[in-house]
């Protein structure tokens, strides 16, 4: 056994917004009351528009800062617990889920885990996986956020952060639990996969996001950052896919490839002040 930790040592770090009551974290927990855990909601919203929590298990921090990663950032650094979950605002816990976290970190040395999901109407987890494995920089481009629970205090003392140029409400919006689990290894901290189902999500929108010229842009400025100026020919081979999966048409093509260089002009712009 690696550690002793029990389910008392588990938090779950939601990010929300625009928030006044807690009646959303019902649907989240249908097996149960939402005050039987220890949840950190960090609540990105105006000062006209403020949440309280009459529940000692359910901590509120309300931010009038924008931005997924932002949010998460603050999550990590106000974290009581030992093990800290991170959570979207809609998603759905499977019973037990507690336990199978809190027995994945006593089986595995690992300061990061990734478990599995299942989106909502499928009949098949995210992730076909079903041993355990240690992360590498080629398995994380697979991991979803709501999937991801770490050891709060070795994220702290690493001063590992989320990437706050990238994620919903940030300039681009994608890949921000890529870029943590990437800034993970980098820093030679284990991180593994433990095969099992905790949560469900909503599908995904289909292809009209996936063409969307708002996730090319970020897709772009992602591949800028990671590869630098072989972003410029990765752009084109990223468009063929899409116009060979249907995601886009023919006549498309010349505008999305126009969203993909003003991200990667607008990731240059942004590095020449902010290094991350």
């Amino acid at each position: 056994m690696a550690s002793n930790y029990t389910d008392q040592d588990l938090e779950i770090l939601i990010s929300t917004t625009n928030r006044n009551t807690l009646d959303f974290l019902i649907p989240m927990f249908p097996f149960g009351h939402f005050s039987e855990f220890s949840i950190l909601i960090i609540n990105q919203t105006s000062k006209d528009k403020i949440m309280v929590s009459d529940f000692p298990s359910v901590r509120i921090i309300n931010s009038f800062e924008k931005g997924l990663s932002k949010s998460r950032n603050i999550a990590i650094q106000n974290a009581s617990k030992k093990i800290g979950l991170f959570a979207d605002d809609d998603v759905i816990y499977a019973k037990d889920f507690d336990k199978q976290i809190i027995d994945a970190f006593n089986a595995f040395d690992s300061s990061v885990i990734t478990f599995n999901h299942q989106r909502i109407g499928l009949d098949h987890p995210q992730n076909a996986a079903t041993m355990h494995y240690s992360h590498n920089f080629k398995s994380i481009w697979n991991v979803c956020s709501i999937e991801i629970a770490v050891k709060t205090e070795d994220i702290k003392n690493a001063k590992i952060s989320f990437n706050e140029q990238f994620g919903l409400g940030s300039y681009f919006e994608t890949a921000e639990e890529l870029l943590f689990m990437r800034t993970v290894l980098q820093h030679k901290i284990k991180a593994g996969y433990f095969p099992v189902v905790v949560v469900s999500h909503a599908l995904l929108s289909s292809g009209e996001a996936q063409g969307s010229d708002k996730l090319i842009f970020a897709r772009a400025a992602l591949s800028y950052k990671l590869y630098g100026m072989l972003a410029y020919f990765w752009l084109p081979k990223y468009l063929f896919f899409l116009y060979r999966h249907q995601f886009i048409s023919k006549s498309e093509i010349l505008k999305k490839m126009k969203a993909g260089i003003l991200g990667i002009k607008k990731y240059k712009e942004l590095h020449k002040t902010t290094i991350k």
